[in-house]
Formats: structure tokens, C-alpha cells, sequence
């Protein structure tokens, strides 16, 4: 093969790696729009205060303003009694519905079912269907919704070490498509600014 035939086969090469690059990144790229979902988020039903009561600060997640990553705010949220009731006050905490400039990573009407701490330190989430069936998809869209979860229990209870997603009461394989869901995550800060 002459240098000028493997020269014109290499660019075309290129041209097909980068074409094919950027059809993946248009459909990876999150489909958060900052302004749209919190309007929509927070004309739904505002987050109310919390209860009256003992409180204590937590370190929640919401999608940060370029919509790649999380970003943390301290909140105070109300006291649980005991790992697993302080577990299910942080993840009731986070998946309430927010008012702006938050915006949730996990989809509206998300509701908590259950929460678990094994003696290991594993804690089980468990879900309604809303978290799989109104998620928006994409890689990163999904990243940022199971850190959101991850991250809110093992960076407020040193006790948890990873987390693992449930739905319906059930072990799902993954939410939609990109995220492995099959055994408990832990903690991966990478994805907070």
C-alpha cells in the first residue's frame, strides 16, 4: 500500500472515530435543563420546611448549575433516631421535591420506600417505579441520580459504606440503561464540584 492510499485511509479512519465521538456525546450529555426542571420541579410542590424538632446538618446533592456534576449544600434536616431512621430522614431530605436554583437529580414523585443498614454497612435504598420509569436517561443523567443517593448516605453516616438502589423492593440492574445496580456503590465524590 502506497503512503499516500494509508495517509487518505487514516484520515478517513479519524473522521469516522470523531463523527462517531459526537453522535455518543449528543446522546450521553445530560437532558437536566437547570431552569425548565426546576420551574417545573418547583411548581409541583415546593419543599416544605421541615417539621418542628430536633435537627441536624446534612450534606445533600442537586445537579450543578453545568448539569456534568453535583454540587453539595448543607441543610438541616430533621433528627433520626438511630442509623437506619437517620438514613431515611437524609434520603427523604433528598429526594423532596426543591425550589430554585436547586434541581433534583431524582425524578419527580420519587417516593421512599424502605431503607436497610446491614451489620456491614451496606444500606439498601428501596424506591417507588418513578425513580426508573420518569428518569430522563443518559449516562450522566443517571450518574448523577444514583451519587445523589450514594453520596447523601456515606458522606452523613460514617456507618455506611456503600449503597445499593432498590425499586419497587426490588434489585433492578440498572435504572436506565448505564449505571450497574446488581451490588452496593460506594462513595464517589468525583462527580461533586
Amino acid at each position: 500500500m502506497s503512503r499516500r492510499a494509508l495517509l487518505i485511509t487514516s484520515i478517513v479512519l479519524v473522521a469516522v472515530v470523531l463523527g462517531s465521538v459526537l453522535v455518543i456525546v449528543q446522546r450521553v450529555l445530560p437532558r437536566w435543563s437547570s431552569r425548565a426542571t426546576t420551574k417545573a420541579v418547583a411548581a409541583a410542590s415546593p419543599t416544605a420546611p421541615a417539621a418542628p424538632g430536633r435537627k441536624i446538618k446534612a450534606r445533600l446533592f442537586y445537579v450543578a448549575d453545568d448539569g456534568m456534576r453535583l454540587t453539595s449544600i448543607e441543610r438541616d434536616i430533621a433528627y433520626g433516631e438511630g442509623a437506619v431512621e437517620q438514613a431515611r430522614e437524609i434520603i427523604a431530605a433528598q429526594i423532596a421535591p426543591v425550589v430554585e436554583p436547586l434541581v433534583s437529580a431524582i425524578p419527580p414523585q420519587t417516593k421512599l420506600r424502605a431503607v436497610f443498614i446491614t451489620e456491614g454497612g451496606e444500606a439498601y435504598i428501596d424506591l417507588s417505579a418513578e425513580v426508573k420509569s420518569a428518569h430522563p436517561g443518559g449516562t450522566v443523567n443517571e450518574l448523577l441520580t444514583i451519587y445523589t443517593l450514594v453520596n447523601a448516605l456515606t458522606a452523613n453516616l460514617p456507618v455506611v459504606t456503600a449503597v445499593q438502589v432498590l425499586v419497587e423492593g426490588k434489585e433492578v440492574d440498572t435504572l436506565s440503561g448505564h449505571v450497574d445496580l446488581r451490588r452496593p456503590l460506594a462513595k464517589n465524590l468525583a462527580w461533586v464540584q
